[in-house]
């Protein structure tokens, strides 16, 4: 983490400011290796890293159009829709697309500018505003769906989040929620490289090692069974799966990875990915 080590020694403020100061000069752009030669913002910038973000979720999110095995897109027109930190601003458009009425939250002025700039290119509506998913600016059971995508997790309290979405959902209402997996692939490698072959075991624990190897300025890892244990509170009815990357389904290094996605079964690959990814995707709904 290119931030602080211990965010326990900071106050939740303090740690807020600091995750909108990483992700303001950090955005997550998909762009891992700077490859994208499009003007930041342009349409073929957008369709670049859109490119490689569809790629990444190709085996678990999408069947017939992008994302449509994770987002309700067929029941969601004319709907009041939330999404918690809209980013690059992909989630955002594909919501408008299916007919949503979208209101996009970030934290960061960089993702409110690039979701504004990307809507205006493909000619599509949202309200798209700055906030704080601790504290949302919204009346209560404002909307029908929240969607969040690997954000919620980076928060200084994501405890304080999930009560705030049920706060704001219709009684009716559900949300779908990414968060990062404690038993995923990723953080075992992360675990075994930087822990324990790496020292880090000597001057940090375990959760330290993660947040010291992941983006952003805060992160949290879950397991399954515990994340879906904190949205019990707030809903009456949760659920779960575990979903994942080429890395999580085959855990080598990137050039070898790519040698073997050659030969390797998609069906393997959606097998795997969904026994050891890297992320937690939950469902939950009736607000209580």
């Amino acid at each position: 983490m290119n931030g602080v080590k211990r965010t326990s020694d900071l106050s939740a403020e303090e740690v807020q400011r600091g995750n909108q100061r990483w992700w303001t000069d950090n955005p997550m752009t998909y762009d891992w290796h700077g490859q994208v030669e499009a003007p930041r913002y342009s349409s073929a910038w957008f369709d670049a890293i859109d490119a490689a973000h569809i790629f990444g979720a190709r085996l678990f999110a999408t069947r017939d159009t992008p994302f449509d095995r994770v987002m309700p897109l067929a029941t969601l027109a004319g709907k009041r829709v939330l999404e918690i930190g809209c980013g690059m601003g992909l989630h955002t458009e594909t919501l408008a697309r299916a007919g949503a009425k979208v209101t996009a939250l970030d934290l960061t002025p960089t993702a409110i500018e690039a979701t504004t700039r990307r809507l205006a290119l493909r000619g599509l509506s949202a309200e798209v505003i700055r906030g704080d998913a601790e504290s949302l600016p919204f009346e209560d059971h404002s909307f029908d769906f929240v969607w969040s995508w690997g954000v919620i997790h980076h928060s200084s309290s994501t405890a304080r989040v999930v009560r705030q979405i049920a706060r704001v959902l219709k009684p009716e209402g559900e949300c779908r929620i990414m968060v990062y997996n404690r038993e995923g692939m990723s953080a075992k490698v992360s675990l075994l490289k930087d822990h324990w072959l790496r020292g880090g075991f000597l001057t940090r624990s375990f959760e330290e090692t993660l947040y010291h190897v992941t983006d952003g300025f805060s992160a949290r890892y879950y397991v399954a069974e515990q994340f879906e244990d904190l949205f019990r509170g707030f809903f009456k009815q949760t659920s779960f799966e575990i979903c994942g990357q080429d890395a999580d389904a085959i855990p080598l290094p990137r050039r070898l990875r790519k040698l073997a996605l050659r030969v390797v079964p998609s069906s393997y690959l959606e097998a795997a990915q969904a026994r050891r990814g890297s992320f937690i995707f939950l469902t939950a709904s009736q607000p209580t």
